[in-house]
């Protein structure tokens, strides 16, 4: 494909939460900086979205699979057409499309792997419906060379913080949260540390009606049950070692509700004490897995975790005081839409055959090039 050229790159991505479909126009450049133009949620129309939930829980045929690739392909083609009307037609779409399965395990049949992924959202109704060349399904070759096929995001953290004179913990909180070390002396790696916001997410909803836990006010008004919360920390995951990473069929609504059980009465405090469980497994992760080989100065927190002060507040005590915390935003980059940004450096990459995993992050047996063309 040539020398590089600066690309814009509408990309594309429906995260564990699965709120909307978070659509970005970005430029990506021939350093690997990118620059977000403009980006968007856009709802998933509410009869999917639910439909989406019934295959997260497992209730769903693989007729209702088959329909979901190709209309949920169709609403992140409704997404990029918000932003084509806007800004014209890109250089090209990445997408990540809908995670409905991830298994990560070395699971054999008749000696045959069972590891893989699944993300739907047709590649091809987004090139159709837009006319724009589109790269997706970026997960499977790391799968193929035996990798984890997550965490994908280091790849992008590396690009941007390794220039950076610090020791850098890149915190993701999304549904699940996930860490990116950047440091001057130590190869770049990085894992999932377990729960973001789903659990905070579930029990909002459960007990409040509730998305999600705004400015973490119901977290602030409640207190943490500590024999709850040391019970939810037994969790063997915590206890793995990386690469290691995780998803919703692990910490699934029967996980949750298993986990209730125990649960404190107040509903505050259940809400209190799950918000100090994803803190508290960050800052385990981090005296486990990190420490005993590179040095922290910083923990860099995004995702949506990041606008949520009573979370942000625990992880500030839980952290060592010598570690300092900042978000994304402080580097110019935005808290919702890094995963976006990410992707748009993913899939430029792609475009430009240059291997775009890192299997010190996902455990792969080599460098690859990850996504595919769809004209």
């Amino acid at each position: 494909m040539g020398e590089l050229e600066t690309k814009r790159v509408i990309s594309l991505m429906s995260g564990t939460s699965c709120d909307s479909i978070d659509a970005g126009l970005c430029e990506v450049y021939p350093d690997m900086t990118v620059k977000l133009i403009q980006g968007i949620n856009y709802k998933y129309p509410e009869h999917i979205r639910a439909k989406i939930f019934q295959i997260f829980r497992g209730d769903a045929s693989v007729k209702d699979i088959c329909q979901m690739n190709f209309a949920i392909g169709k609403c992140f083609a409704d997404a990029c057409k918000v932003l084509i009307e806007e800004f014209g037609k890109p250089d090209f779409i990445s997408s990540h499309g809908q995670t409905v399965y991830h298994y990560p395990f070395d699971e054999k049949i008749d000696n045959v792997s069972l590891k893989s992924t699944l993300q739907i959202g047709e590649s091809s109704v987004i090139a159709q419906e837009t006319g724009c060349l589109t790269i997706s399904n970026f997960r499977e070759a790391d799968i193929a060379q035996n990798g984890q096929g997550a965490p994908l995001v280091c790849f992008a953290d590396e690009k941007w913080f390794k220039h950076r004179k610090k020791n850098f913990a890149i915190q993701n909180i999304g549904g699940i949260s996930n860490v990116t070390v950047v440091s001057q002396d130590f190869e770049t790696f990085g894992f999932d540390t377990g729960l973001g916001n789903i659990m905070i997410d579930y029990c909002m909803n459960k007990f409040f009606s509730k998305p999600y836990d705004k400015d973490g006010e119901v977290a602030k008004s409640g207190v943490v049950s500590d024999s709850w919360l040391d019970c939810l920390l037994q969790d063997e995951y915590y206890f793995l070692e990386p690469p290691k990473s995780t998803g919703r069929e692990y910490f699934s609504p029967i996980y949750i509700e298993n986990a209730l059980k125990f649960a404190p009465s107040e509903p505050e405090d259940i809400i209190a004490t799950v918000t100090a469980l994803t803190a508290k497994t960050i800052a385990m992760s981090y005296e486990r897995f990190i420490y005993p080989n590179v040095g922290i100065h910083e923990a860099v927190i995004c995702g949506g975790g990041a606008y949520n002060p009573t979370l942000m507040k625990f992880l500030r005590t839980f952290l060592p005081s010598y570690i300092d915390l900042t978000t994304c935003e402080d580097y110019g980059i935005s808290n919702n839409f890094k995963e976006i940004m990410a992707f748009a450096l993913l899939g430029y990459c792609t475009y430009y055959g240059i291997p775009n995993n890192l299997p010190c992050c996902t455990g792969a047996r080599k460098r690859v090039v990850m996504g595919k063309l769809t004209y």
